[in-house]
């Protein structure tokens, strides 16, 4: 992929947060990511969404981090989007947001639960929140210990980021990722979705039952197991 390429795929995937309601004002960021070049492209910080362009994309080094190309300061939390690309193989793109439903829960402390097959079909389990970070991580390269909290959580818990490609960060908001810019845009969208059905389905019980292992199974793995056969063959998911 050219670097022009790369930027273009963080334009869209930027464009595309705003356009599935993830995004009020500038309360996101989305970036790509090329693992041949090592090269990362994200949106500027504090940009209004309808004035970018796909140049104004920043352009970082993955191994120091340092810019590239882009004459605007990148989003400042490019850090997190950094560590995350760095300890989890296969991503090609990251979304972070303060969409409403996946926020509520990041300040309740709590999973998304999976409790049906819509969360099911998408993330093989619950999402889970980070623990809180300390005030050490906080006061000091407070993005790049974002980073590292999530991928704490993922290593402590035995979860896949590939099957489970989502967090909710305690206290702040949701973090979605993919083998690209856009599916990892997809992955953003589900994410707020099912947190919101677990919010609603809070209304009908206090009492949430995870979906049972075998229709869990079923929904993952017919999309994205080894024999998947969800879809086309052109069109199926990574």
């Amino acid at each position: 992929m050219k670097l022009k390429e790369l930027q273009e795929a963080a334009y869209e995937a930027n464009i595309a947060i705003v356009k599935h309601s993830l995004v009020l004002l500038t309360w996101g960021n989305a970036s790509a990511f090329d693992r041949d070049l090592g090269v990362m492209a994200i949106k500027p910080s504090g940009v209004n969404y309808e004035q970018m362009k796909p140049s104004d994309m920043v352009l970082l080094d993955l191994e120091n981090g340092e810019v590239i190309e882009g004459s605007l300061r990148p989003s400042s939390d490019t850090a997190t989007h950094l560590e995350l690309y760095r300890y989890f193989p296969g991503i090609g793109g990251v979304v972070h947001t303060h969409s409403h439903y996946a926020t509520c829960a990041a300040q309740a402390n709590r999973d998304i639960i999976c409790l049906g097959t819509t969360h099911a079909d998408h993330f093989y389990g619950d999402i889970p929140v980070t623990r809180k970070m300390t005030t050490e991580e906080i006061e000091h390269d407070y993005e790049e210990n974002t980073g590292k909290v999530i991928v704490e959580t993922f290593q402590n818990r035995n979860i896949d980021p590939t099957s489970i490609p989502g967090v909710v960060v305690c206290s702040h908001g949701p973090f979605a990722w993919g083998s690209s810019a856009l599916k990892a845009v997809e992955n953003a969208v589900v994410l707020e979705e099912v947190a919101k059905m677990m919010a609603n389905t809070s209304l009908f019980t206090q009492r949430l039952v995870p979906i049972q292992k075998d229709l869990l199974d079923k929904h993952f793995l017919r999309k994205h197991g080894v024999n998947a056969y969800y879809g086309q063959e052109e069109s199926r998911d990574d």
